[in-house]
């Protein structure tokens, strides 16, 4: 098969239109049409349906469609290999984590990562869903539990808790509950239950549900629910490490935490020599140190 065709297919069909493929490929709309036209004439069969809107693929151009997908991304992960056999670390590393850690403890350390690596470029992806690592979706990810995909060097960070939080100025007007069901006096923050989020953290706030809570506030993530108690809004279920950076929250019943969730580095086992990666990898390892030194002096005092 053409490769040639097959990289100008994958472009139509990514952009959904020949137009908008040929200004992405440098080529006239005129020139994309005929080697669409060419890989159908040489399969026997249409990839496209045309419409007046644009292309959509056809069951056998989904096909296809898949094929050409994973193939660019061999070809990606192919080349960051030879890009890391340089000895300067520069060039992108796509890091996918929840929007919690995301957001409340990893990006507000990334100036650190900068300041030694000031050519490296970050593609930072905030979401819930697990990407696939072996097919390229990001290079490294941080997770809230052991990954369950297969060829990837996997390393134990730390492990978090969920605890009960408030501002001082909310604890000043509403008191302090003294037992789990004193909490039903209060407005609880966390994230809902029908949200994306670790089992730990979701039996907790089951837990304290059942004590009929009068007034809650649910956000589909932490940072929403940190928001909340800074704002003095009532007591929320946050995780631990928020203390080293939000020194000012008050901790409400200290017994009262879920079970621990463990935090985990991954990436390809292809990424096994990637110099971005291991310059990523050693920054978390360093910062995770720096905060569990941090939380011994604390304890200690």
């Amino acid at each position: 098969m053409d490769w040639d065709k097959l990289r100008i297919f994958h472009a139509v069909a990514d952009a959904g239109s020949l137009t908008h493929a040929g200004e992405k490929l440098n080529l006239s709309q005129s020139a994309v049409s005929r080697q669409i036209r060419g890989l159908e004439e040489q399969l026997n069969t249409n990839l496209f349906h045309r419409h007046a809107r644009g292309l959509i693929l056809t069951e056998q151009g989904e096909l296809l469609f898949d094929a050409t997908s994973a193939m660019t991304k061999r070809v990606d992960a192919a080349a960051a290999r030879i890009r890391d056999s340089e000895e300067e670390v520069f060039g992108e590393l796509r890091v996918t984590t929840t929007t919690g850690f995301g957001t409340l403890w990893l990006a507000p350390r990334l100036p650190k990562l900068y300041e030694k690596y000031p050519d490296l470029k970050v593609d930072l992806m905030l979401e819930e869903r697990v990407l696939d690592l072996p097919m390229r979706e990001a290079d490294v990810a941080i997770r809230m539990k052991e990954p369950s995909q297969a060829d990837l060097i996997r390393k134990r960070l730390m492990n978090v808790r969920m605890c009960l939080y408030a501002s001082p100025k909310y604890l000043a007007e509403h008191g302090n509950p003294q037992t789990i069901e004193e909490v039903s006096n209060h407005r609880l923050i966390c994230q809902n239950t029908d949200s994306d989020q670790v089992a730990a953290g979701q039996n907790l706030v089951q837990q304290l549900m059942l004590n009929d809570v009068r007034s809650m506030l649910t956000v589909n993530n932490y940072f929403g629910v940190l928001q909340g108690v800074l704002h003095d809004l009532g007591i929320g279920v946050l995780p631990d490490y928020l203390t080293q950076d939000f020194p000012e929250l008050v901790q409400v019943l200290p017994e009262v935490e879920s079970a621990d969730v463990p935090v985990f580095l991954a990436y390809p086992e292809e990424l096994r020599q990637s110099k971005r990666v291991a310059a990523f990898k050693d920054f978390v390892q360093d910062e995770i140190i720096s905060y569990r030194k941090q939380l011994r002096e604390k304890e200690k005092d």
